[in-house]
């Protein structure tokens, strides 16, 4: 395991991280106590969960454990923003459903400070002025240490980054985004935006939702026990419009390949190439058994060469227009140092 600074703080957390939004839904409560003794076991010390994920009952497994655990160099990070109820102030990021569900974390973790508060998404009707004084408070108050930012674009990241420096507030330390192989898309302003602000990566769905494991099979509708399996159209890993696509299949193949080559499989690949990745803090892994997380664990003694990252890299470009985002965009925003045309 490697560790590395939490963005731009001054804290250390392990490369890998263990995301918990499978705990009480998809894993059950002693198979989620399982997963989080392997983890730690292997060197990890950082887990991600959320209020929203199974309403609360993920961060109360989490909590839990904790207690009976009693480890003390472990790194917590949680969200709040999404619906916790049914009334209109249940959700958002005002002062006012910050207040209760931060309280209400704090709660269900068993903990007098979360390490890493994370704003789950933006929220167009809050100021975000009214967002940042509420997280600064509550790193004065000591209820978190540190906060973060999860599905912000470029320009509200950036938006926020500056206020926050304009007010004398705490900065913000990390972003988490949706990252792999298959969406690249943030690369063209998002991890500029962070890069900028000094802000460290923490990418969620590194495997694309499984696809980049290699379970699922071009113009073969998943069945059994499988995440497609049990729902084709789930969100944005719908089997039928990745299928569709050959860059899906090329990228996959290089993978394969590549997996083969070094006798590891197909998600140690995926992982290591998101973990190499600029900006790239940790990479949280959402596995819902023993098996695949000690199978994503191994990507840690994973090194890919310069030869296979250009082949991954290559492969997986992201489909862009020419302008902005293309080729035309980018040499009007770059220029040889020795000047000509």
């Amino acid at each position: 395991m490697q560790y590395r600074k939490l963005g731009n703080s001054g804290a250390v957390v392990s490369h890998l991280c263990l995301g918990t939004m499978t705990f009480g839904a998809e894993s059950d409560e002693a198979t989620s106590n399982a997963l989080m003794n392997a983890y730690v076991e292997a060197g990890g010390n950082f887990l991600d969960t959320a209020d929203v994920y199974s309403a609360g009952t993920s961060e109360e497994i989490v909590g839990r454990w904790l207690k009976s655990r009693k480890l003390r160099d472990l790194v917590i990070a949680t969200k709040g923003r999404f619906p916790m109820g049914d009334g209109p102030n249940h959700i958002g990021l005002s002062r006012k459903h910050l207040v209760e569900a931060l309280e209400a974390s704090l709660k269900r973790l068993g903990v007098e400070q979360i390490d890493l508060y994370q704003m789950h998404a933006w929220d167009a009707l809050t100021p975000i002025e009214e967002t940042l004084r509420f997280l600064d408070d509550a790193v004065s108050a000591g209820k978190i240490a540190y906060y973060g930012f999860s599905n912000f674009l470029g320009w509200q990241l950036t938006k926020a980054v500056w206020i926050a420096k304009a007010q004398g507030f705490a900065p913000p330390v990390t972003l988490q985004p949706q990252y792999n192989l298959l969406v690249r898309d943030i690369e063209h302003e998002i991890v500029p935006a962070c890069q900028d602000a000094g802000m460290g990566l923490l990418p969620w769905s590194p495997l694309g939702g499984g696809w980049l494991s290699g379970k699922y099979k071009r113009d073969q509708m998943p069945t059994g026990a499988t995440r497609l399996g049990e729902n084709p159209k789930r969100g944005m890993e719908a089997f039928e419009a990745r299928n569709a696509k050959s860059r899906t299949w090329e990228i996959i193949g290089a993978v394969e390949d590549i997996a083969k080559a070094h006798g590891v499989s197909m998600a140690q690949v995926a992982l290591a190439w998101t973990a190499a990745q600029p900006a790239v803090t940790s990479v949280i892994l959402g596995a819902r058994t023993s098996e695949q997380l000690l199978d994503n664990l191994g990507s840690a003694d994973l090194t890919l060469t310069a030869e296979e990252l250009h082949r991954l890299d290559t492969v997986s470009k992201p489909e862009m227009a020419d302008y902005p985002y293309g080729t035309g965009g980018i040499n009007q925003r770059h220029r040889k140092i020795e000047g000509g045309r």
